[in-house]
């Protein structure tokens, strides 16, 4: 009997051992069957090899200048931009092995101790991902799903970490993971987060900004730095995952307890179309781009992706000398807008900001713009009536505004009509300056207004103004090419008049002069220097019109230019643009260099695409550009730049808010040309070095807003100081190498230019002010 009952219990033992056997065969034969289900498809579309290879993300084009910098980037949504694995600091993937995966180089993608504890207490002592699950999680199936398909993609991530470990070595997974993770505020991808919240590139973060970035890694919208989001939260997540860096012996205790004291020391900078240098620049590139696109195409036939593809674009910008360009355009816009709102008050001007116009005409102007504006456009697709629009435009509303703070670029709050902030914007002076290598066409530096943000429009390739005396050289020019002219050939001052019908001018034509002086005579490198209308007018009788235009057109400018006798004076509207690839030409010896905004364009795996050829054309001979030059050397010895050179012996202090860095002690060759226009609406200066030509503009949206005299009006006060503190900072960057020699002299050179072999003419008195510019354009016949 007992051995019946010892049968009977071992043959129910051996019945349980059955039932665990096949309970444990079936479960792991259930595993493999859902594990081959979901490698099949099964529970979603699972990457096959190719596309493991080439995981699809998002990559930015990036602007890079000629001295290696990110100017910016061009994306739709994506702001990424990739880095290898060599790129990153030790101690960033440090912390992230620490923090997200302590046993990453110990499996191949999944962690079975991590996930046996992840099952046995329910996620309650962590969750079990590896680097390789979330990197798969990231690239293929995006969000965490919810229910029984939380499972299914559990499976998945487990089956692609897998291929993944299979597919790259554990520095490359790691890699692709920082780069493929969104840290907020536009911070795709480590590079660009690393750029965004230190201003730093990935290799130059130290240990504590680096562990903050990984504590981002557990949620960047909860662990947002930013002030007034999270940034007490995230500096509690960075000691978190110093600690973890300190448990497993990645740093000592010591530092880990001195790190979490300090605070995250965040340099928050913006990355957007709007933040960064040489926005206007930007813009006008991405529009050239799309053209490029349009004509090249990939080798399979499909276009580039501008904003998907990751381009390279080698720009010829120097970092440095945009840098410096927009700090002189601040530092002067600042001080010049706060001496016209002085000028403009109520009290002192009724019709401010403008002048010369009567109140229908004022009020034409402003009912024109407010037709042109985003609120009339908005409220008429609302169906509202002409009348309630109008209306609407005297009704205050809160709105933020650009405004000059400080001697900055500000945002300010504020409630105002809309009409009132409409005339406040037309207050408003606006910049542009270009500057350009005019041996190469480089372009060097391109600040295209105040900020972009609030202005979009690019004063140096978009906008066209008249040109006032800065035109006077083409006319010298052509009149040294023609007629063979030496500086020191001398000319009446006397009135002149061009009779009607002559060139085809309607009228009789009778410049005058800005100072009504019209006794005596000056030699052309005196008169150009004085921007003697008079004398100008004389070469125009003397060549004509239709040589200059033609002359203005071999040296790429596009606009129109009518062939009429007036030009001489700078009537035609000509784009910053323009004007400095046409200048270029006279400190290139005559030869005509397009200019260019690009080196070479490259894919994401460096493969270049595009390779920049030089656009040359000679135009004028080496001699007489080289006189050109000689003419306009005058300008800045003698003439209205020549406050670039001394401080005055007399009363500088008319000048002290307007001239801004004054004096800027410019010892070395420099040849320019002022240009003030009719009513000292428009402002410029033209300047060049050997191995630079820079153009600079100034003046208001509308041309009946400007400075009642021209004291402050003339483009010696307007525009040659952003000129003279850029150029001064150039100069004081011995890394760039501006050329402080002479203007190479032609060796067959049959032209005097040396004056002081003439009989010398007497000279107004000296009184220790430079000579106003006058460059005032005086079209009355």
């Amino acid at each position: 009997m007992a051995k019946a009952k010892q049968a009977k219990e071992s043959q129910g033992f051996e019945k349980y051992i059955r039932w665990f056997w096949m309970l444990f065969l079936g479960g792991i034969l259930l595993v493999v069957l859902i594990f081959s289900l979901a490698s099949w498809g099964a529970f979603g579309d699972m990457p096959d090899h190719t596309v493991l290879e080439n995981p699809k993300t998002n990559l930015a084009s990036e602007i890079i200048s000629s001295d290696g910098k990110t100017l910016g980037k061009i994306y739709f949504k994506d702001n990424r931009t990739p880095v290898g694995f060599d790129d990153l600091p030790k101690h960033l993937v440090d912390a992230l092995v620490a923090t997200e995966d302590a046993r990453f180089y110990d499996h191949s993608g999944i962690d079975a101790r991590g996930t046996l504890r992840a099952a046995v207490f329910l996620g309650k002592k962590g969750g079990a991902s590896t680097i390789s699950q979330q990197l798969a999680k990231q690239l293929f199936h995006g969000e965490r799903a919810s229910g029984w398909r939380r499972y299914t993609q559990k499976f998945k991530e487990w089956i692609i970490a897998i291929r993944l470990e299979r597919q790259y070595t554990k520095e490359e997974i790691i890699a692709q993971y920082f780069n493929i993770y969104d840290f907020g505020n536009n911070g795709d991808g480590i590079r660009s987060a690393s750029r965004i919240y230190f201003r730093k590139e990935p290799k130059d973060l130290n240990l504590k900004e680096s562990a903050m970035l990984v504590g981002m890694f557990k949620n960047s919208s909860l662990f947002n730095p930013r002030p007034h989001r999270n940034p007490i939260g995230t500096r509690n997540r960075r000691n978190v995952v110093l600690a973890q860096m300190a448990k497993y012996g990645y740093i000592e205790d010591a530092i880990r307890d001195s790190l979490q004291k300090t605070e995250l020391d965040l340099k928050y900078t913006p990355e957007s179309h709007n933040e960064g240098p040489a926005p206007h620049f930007r813009t006008y590139l991405e529009k050239d781009l799309k053209k490029w696109i349009a004509e090249n195409l990939k080798p399979d036939g499909t276009k580039y992706n501008l904003y998907s593809d990751g381009l390279k674009i080698f720009t010829t910008i120097d970092s440095r000398m945009q840098k410096y360009a927009e700090q002189a355009v601040t530092k002067h816009m600042a001080n010049l807008q706060a001496e016209f709102f002085h000028q403009n008050t109520p009290d002192r001007n009724p019709t401010a900001p403008f002048l010369d116009l009567t109140k229908a005409e004022i009020d034409d102007l402003m009912r024109r713009s407010m037709s042109r504006g985003e609120r009339w456009r908005i409220m008429k697709k609302e169906g509202k009536s002409k009348k309630e629009i109008i209306a609407s435009f005297d009704v205050p509303t809160k709105m933020t505004i650009f405004k000059w703070v400080k001697g900055k670029a500000s945002e300010v709050d504020t409630i105002m009509k809309p009409i009132d902030s409409m005339r406040y914007y037309k207050s408003l002076l606006h910049p542009g300056i270009m500057s350009m290598d005019p041996q190469t066409g480089h372009v060097k530096a391109w600040v295209g207004g105040n900020d972009h943000k609030y202005f979009k429009y690019d004063h140096v390739r978009q906008g066209k103004r008249q040109v006032g005396s800065t035109f006077k050289p083409f006319v010298y020019a052509t009149a040294i090419d023609q007629l063979h002219m030496s500086p020191c050939d001398k000319q009446p001052l006397s009135q002149i008049t061009i009779e009607a019908n002559k060139y085809g001018n309607p009228e009789p034509w009778t410049p005058k002069n800005s100072d009504g002086q019209y006794g005596g005579e000056r030699t052309l490198k005196e008169a150009l220097a004085g921007s003697v209308n008079t004398v100008t007018a004389r070469l125009m009788n003397k060549v004509g019109p239709q040589p200059v235009a033609k002359l203005a057109k071999n040296l790429g400018i596009n606009s129109d230019i009518p062939e009429v006798p007036s030009i001489a004076l700078g009537t035609p509207d000509i784009s910053i643009y323009e004007m400095v690839g046409a200048y270029s030409a006279f400190a290139n010896k005559g030869v005509y260099t397009k200019p260019v905004m690009i080196e070479r364009i490259e894919d994401k795996n460096g493969t270049v695409l595009f390779q920049f050829t030089p656009e040359t054309r000679d135009v004028l001979s080496a001699e007489s550009a080289y006189v050109t030059v000689k003419l306009m050397q005058g300008v800045v010895e003698s003439g209205s730049g020549s406050r670039l050179r001394h401080t005055w012996a007399g009363n500088k202090d008319v000048y002290k808010d307007i001239i801004t860095g004054y004096p800027y002690k410019l010892t070395n060759p420099i040849a320019g040309k002022t240009g003030t226009t009719q009513n000292q609406s428009d402002g410029w200066f033209m300047g060049m070095v050997p191995n630079l030509v820079t153009g600079v503009w100034v003046g208001a949206e509308d041309r009946a807003a400007h400075f009642k005299s021209i004291t402050y009006g003339q483009g010696a006060a307007m525009a040659l100081p952003i000129w003279g503190m850029y150029m001064r900072s150039c100069y004081d960057d011995k890394t760039l190498n501006i050329s402080k020699k002479d203007f190479e002299k032609p060796k067959d050179l049959s032209i005097e230019v040396d004056c002081s072999k003439y009989q010398a003419e007497e000279t107004p008195e000296d009184n220790g002010m430079p000579d106003e510019d006058q460059d005032g354009l005086e079209l009355r016949p």
